[in-house]
């Protein structure tokens, strides 16, 4: 056995990891003493807790640990020398051999450290082309960055230039090489201007710089997590591609504005956006009287996607604006939209700027009931400017939840409509907590549906109509409760051919089956409806398919009001006038002094004081797209007379139909006792005890039958049967009708007192 350590080929340097319940681990180089051997943890030094053993043998020993290092840590085992010498050999003195082994067994030793020291460093390949490597002095380096140029030679570089160097290949095939700056460019943060996010800090500043830097690269903007306080307006330039959210902005300001406004305006266009979840918060619930308190301010976007998650607690969460150029042909998704006075407003700010051609998605649009309960309070409004663009049209909202807390006197309705919008389309919205009023319109809107999935009113819904409106340009579906009955638009009159329905009313004068007979200028003071509606007239003139009306002309269908109130009359005449006569529940004349008794849908009714009736403008014709009329009555009408009348010029109407609101089957009036127009059938019975009839003898009795004349169809019956007595009748003169009782038998016969009944039918 050897005298002296063998120092093999073995590096001084071994790992273990540790299970959780060993103690002992072996190192396979030698050691001279214990205090050569460093023992580490998951790289931290100890100095106790083990003991060492082997000390001296050339094969190693072992490290023995008082508690089992825990589960997963790594252990190392290294040895240390200090690099010193401590023998020293005199001058023709004796050298032993154990002394000059152990001499050299420890710079072997201390030689294997230092390669084992040595292999954990930079170096250069053996091949590689020498050069210097030398670092610059401590003042060049400092604040620098390490690098190497072109031929491979140590380079300092600037600390902001560092990513410019450094190289980038993203994993998968045909990915190529970029500079770090580069890659790490493709993500513009708010972050990289020092903005905080901790809901304390004012953001605004960096944010400010953070959307100029957007703007003037023409990048997307990302703004991180976290909650930034901003203590004025703050505007995204139409030059930034987008706005990414992931935290919130919280709206402090010193003065009223909006918040955030994404995009620029006048006649600049902000096109091909993506705005994706925008969160802006103000700090406190606004006043709700100052509507320049704005959340988020969208202007002159067009061909965009806006993803708007939080707008709360300002008088107008969301405006769209289309200031000298227009908001259009872009889709906005809404979240929570929240304790907002109005919380979509769509605006026009300039006569050439326009709001048209956009889609709506989702939105729960909810006030709190401790937010300004005395308040009216809006889901979405239509306004402009004065003198502003106001034909905003083809807007698509859907699945809209509106929760807008309607208590006491406020008002609180989904749409709020202030200008003379086409085409407003809202589907499958959610009404909880709001006036039964699904749409205020306050101007001359038109085309405009609103379908209601439910609410908490069930259907006793309605559109309302401001009094300076003279349109009717709403329709209204309520599906809750109602989807099957609601499916079918409702026929309640049909006449569909005037000729056959005409009949000879008396000499000259015309009637029609269901229909009244009406003047532009009946004489007297006129005031109830009987005073209105004629059973027949003259001026009418019977073609091979319809009936002309001459002049002063019309007619109409009697509808009872007092529960539907949206009618739509269909005409198939040579460009007819629309008119409307309204009478409240006395059956007495409403006229322009009572207010807008009747609108139209896409044409004003105008009130004419000589017919006293309300009629349409001007002709309904298809190349004026007015032909097809929907009629809105007031609450005050209780009857009306719908129809058509001849204004300017003679035409022919062939057929008349009128429909009204699925939810009702309003009864059509005529041929009633005190409304005989409609019906060319009239029926008269009375009592009647004939005397005693020898054979062949006869008896008469003269019956008054109001609108019987000469050259009608009479019959006559009578209650007691009887064989032997025949009954005939004649219209003997106006009003009259004479019933003659004829004994054709062989005997007298004496009839007991029966019910005469007479009919009377026009030809």
């Amino acid at each position: 056995m050897p005298e002296h350590i063998v120092i093999g080929d073995v590096a001084p340097r071994i790992q273990y990891l540790a299970s959780g319940s060993q103690t002992a681990f072996t190192f396979p180089f030698p050691i001279f003493k214990p205090s050569d051997l460093q023992v580490f943890v998951d790289g931290a030094r100890l100095t106790d807790g083990f003991t060492i053993s082997g000390a001296g043998r050339s094969d190693g020993g072992t490290v023995i640990f008082v508690d089992p290092p825990r589960s997963g840590s790594v252990i190392t085992l290294r040895r240390r020398l200090r690099i010193e010498r401590v023998s020293d050999f005199q001058e023709s003195g004796e050298l032993r051999a154990r002394v000059l082994n152990d001499e050299l067994d420890y710079q072997t030793a201390a030689l294997q450290q230092l390669a084992d020291d040595l292999t954990r460093t930079v170096q250069t390949e053996p091949t590689d082309f020498g050069g210097p490597l030398v670092l610059p002095p401590r003042s060049a380096r400092a604040s620098r960055l390490l690098g190497f140029d072109a031929g491979g030679s140590i380079q300092l570089y600037p600390a902001e230039a560092g990513g410019g160097q450094v190289l980038f290949r993203q994993d998968g095939a045909g990915a190529v090489l970029r500079t770090a700056q580069d890659k790490l460019a493709d993500a513009l943060s708010a972050a990289d201007f020092g903005t905080v996010g901790d809901g304390v800090a004012d953001d605004t500043e960096a944010l400010a710089a953070a959307f100029a830097a957007a703007g003037a690269l023409q990048r997307t903007l990302l703004i991180p997590a976290g909650t930034f306080r901003i203590t004025r307006g703050l505007v995204l330039p139409g030059g930034a591609t987008g706005l990414i959210m992931e935290g919130r902005i919280l709206a402090d300001l010193a003065q009223p504005e909006p918040a955030l406004t994404l995009g620029e305006g006048g006649t600049a266009r902000n096109g091909e956006k993506l705005y994706w979840n925008i969160r802006v918060t103000r700090a406190s619930l606004s006043s709700w009287l100052d509507e320049r308190e704005i959340g988020v301010l969208v202007r002159n976007v067009d061909a965009s996607l806006v993803y708007i998650a939080e707008a709360s607690r300002f008088t107008i969460g969301v405006r769209t604006l289309g200031d000298r150029r227009g908001v259009e042909d872009t889709t906005f998704i809404l979240g929570r939209i929240v304790d907002n006075r109005i919380g979509l407003d769509v605006r026009c700010a300039t006569a050439e700027g326009w709001n048209a051609s956009v889609r709506y998605y989702g939105g729960h649009f909810a006030v709190s009931s401790t937010s300004w309960p005395a308040l009216d309070r809006y889901g979405v409004r239509f306004s402009a400017e004065p003198g502003a663009y106001r034909l905003h049209d083809r807007h698509v909202f859907d699945a809209q939840n509106f929760e807008l807390r309607q208590q006491g006197s406020n008002r609180a309705i989904p749409f709020l409509v202030e200008v003379d919008a086409r085409s407003i389309i809202a589907r499958d919205i959610r009404m909880e907590g709001c006036s039964p009023i699904v749409a205020q319109h306050e101007a001359n809107a038109t085309d405009c549906r609103y379908d209601v999935a439910w609410a908490s009113q069930a259907y006793s819904l309605d559109v309302a109509y401001g009094a300076a409106t003279t349109r009717a340009g709403a329709i209204l579906r309520t599906r809750h409760q109602a989807a099957a009955h609601i499916a079918t638009t409702r026929l309640i009159a049909n006449q569909p051919n005037l000729r056959t329905a005409a009949f000879r009313w008396q000499g000259q004068t015309l009637g029609f089956d269901q229909l009244a007979c009406v003047s532009t200028a009946v004489a007297g003071s006129p005031s109830s409806l009987g005073d209105f509606v004629f059973p027949g007239l003259d001026g009418y003139t019977l073609t091979s398919r319809g009936v002309i009306l001459g002049p002063s002309r019309g007619l109409g269908f009697v509808v009872d009001t007092r529960a539907c109130k949206d009618f739509a009359l269909a005409v198939d005449a040579d460009e007819p006038r629309l008119f409307v006569q309204c009478f409240d529940a006395a059956g007495q004349i409403l006229t322009e002094a009572a207010g807008r008794m009747a609108r139209a849908s896409n044409q004003t009714l105008i009130w004419s004081p000589t017919a006293r009736w309300w009629q349409s403008s001007a002709d309904l014709a298809d190349a004026t797209l007015t032909r097809l009329q929907a009629i809105r009555l007031a609450p005050e009408v209780a009857t009306a007379v719908i129809g058509v009348a001849r204004i300017d010029r003679d035409y022919e109407v062939r057929a008349l139909r009128l429909y009204c609101e699925p939810r009702h089957a309003p009864p059509i009036l005529y041929g009633l006792p005190n409304l005989p127009h409609g019906s060319r059938e009239i029926v008269v019975e009375t009592s009647w005890d004939p005397p005693s009839l020898n054979p062949g003898a006869t008896t008469q009795l003269n019956i008054s039958v109001p609108g019987a004349f000469p050259g009608d169809f009479v019959q006559a019956s009578f209650s007691v049967s009887t064989t032997g007595v025949v009954f005939l009748a004649t219209v003997g003169a106006g009003g009259v009708v004479t019933v003659i009782a004829w004994n054709r038998s062989t005997i007298a016969i004496d009839l007991a007192g029966g019910t005469l009944r007479v009919r009377v039918v026009k030809a």
